[in-house]
């Protein structure tokens, strides 16, 4: 017996897509299916597994992206046509996101598979991370609050339709989530 060890990227990757567009799947499978997800979106990997879901699927669920305003990057893609890579860095609180560009592999399924990015400022991750520990007793890292956060910025987006907001994560620094939740 002969075992291989292999290192995927995070993100950009055919395997790794295909892995996260079975949340996708599951989604589809429920008795009603929700007309929109909105899911962090940093290097790509995870809405672009979720795009890829929707693409073969009956079902017309759409998917949107949750970014941070401050490392909106795949947002500017999105508008200009092509990646556009950030020349440091973000320092935004949503770790997770912290990505010089979307991956390749993941843009060609994002650029057109994407219905909106929505731009989510600091303050408001900020009150995702408390609202979903205080009205749902969860510890989402900031990159997980990133769907809450989109929803509160851009409400219109999502009237009327039903929302998934995808969650993700509860790696984040004590202190830091601390000083996120703790009450004012």
């Amino acid at each position: 017996l002969y075992a291989a060890l292999v290192t995927l990227p995070q993100d950009d990757d055919p395997f790794v897509i295909a892995g996260n567009s079975s949340l996708g799947d599951e989604l589809v499978a429920l008795a009603s299916p929700p007309d929109v997800v909105v899911a962090p979106i940093g290097g790509g990997g995870l809405t672009s597994g979720l795009v890829q879901a929707a693409q073969r699927s009956r079902h017309a669920m759409r998917i949107i992206g949750a970014e941070p305003l401050m490392a909106n990057d795949a947002a500017r893609s999105l508008r200009e046509g092509h990646i556009v890579v950030n020349e440091t860095e973000p320092q935004t609180i949503a770790v997770g996101t912290r990505t010089l560009s979307v991956g390749r592999h993941n843009w060609e399924l994002l650029k057109d598979g994407l219905e909106t990015i929505v731009e989510v400022p600091e303050e408001a991750i900020r009150e995702g991370v408390r609202l979903l520990f205080s009205l749902a007793n969860l510890k989402a890292e900031p990159t997980g609050a990133l769907a809450i956060g989109a929803v509160m910025t851009s409400p219109e987006t999502f009237r009327g339709r039903r929302v998934c907001c995808v969650i993700t994560g509860g790696n984040v620094d004590p202190a830091v989530y601390c000083a996120i939740v703790a009450p004012a």
